[in-house]
């Protein structure tokens, strides 16, 4: 869904990303290195800056591939390494969470493996030469609900059934991210149905 607000981004991103002059490739490790403090900050129990840090990891995450692009220094290894620190970054976040106490661990797992599973039927559909960026619930999706589940879950003392905004976040997650994944299995039924 977000994907729609890329010409947006990409007018703010480009006109940065001409000016840095790093390898993609370092920006990815570092984006990795800032969802890893992001985890450390909910393991810990800081939802503020653990929010705040996901919103980093995200633009760096956007910044790595813009640099790449402006600066002529796509490569198929940059593609495999970012994809790869995302799906760690992820999981960091979300066992970031668990570990803080803020959803019960088996909502959390289940979060952790409909997340992955989004990412692995993309790649294993688009190894067989299909486009399968469909879905409600992408990456980007996902890391504003945990986002907004953690500001929630810091501002304000709402409880829903004797839950924190982060840890409904987290179900929420689960829920899109499976739906995703049956949306994604679906579409690729249809583009490879005869093949």
């Amino acid at each position: 869904m977000l994907n729609r607000l890329r010409p947006q981004v990409k007018m703010f991103l480009d006109p940065i990303a001409k000016r840095i002059r790093v390898n993609p490739n370092i920006l990815t490790i570092i984006g990795l290195l800032v969802s890893f403090l992001s985890a450390y900050m909910f393991a810990t129990g800081n939802l503020l800056w653990g929010g705040l840090f996901i919103a980093l990891s995200g633009f760096v995450d956007m910044l790595d591939g813009a640099v790449a692009r402006n600066n002529y220094q796509t490569t198929k290894f940059g593609g495999v390494l970012d994809s790869t620190a995302d799906r760690f970054g992820d999981a960091f976040i979300i066992i970031g969470i668990i570990y803080g106490g803020y959803v019960n661990w088996i909502f959390g797992i289940l979060a952790l493996h409909a997340s992955l599973t989004v990412s692995y039927v993309r790649a294993r559909a688009e190894s067989e030469g299909i486009e399968c960026n469909v879905g409600i619930a992408e990456r980007a999706e996902r890391l504003v609900i945990i986002m907004i589940g953690a500001f929630l879950s810091y501002f304000t003392s709402v409880q829903l059934f004797n839950m924190n905004p982060l840890g409904i976040a987290i179900i929420l997650i689960m829920i899109l991210g499976y739906v995703t994944v049956f949306q994604r299995v679906y579409h690729s039924w249809k583009e490879l149905k005869g093949l």
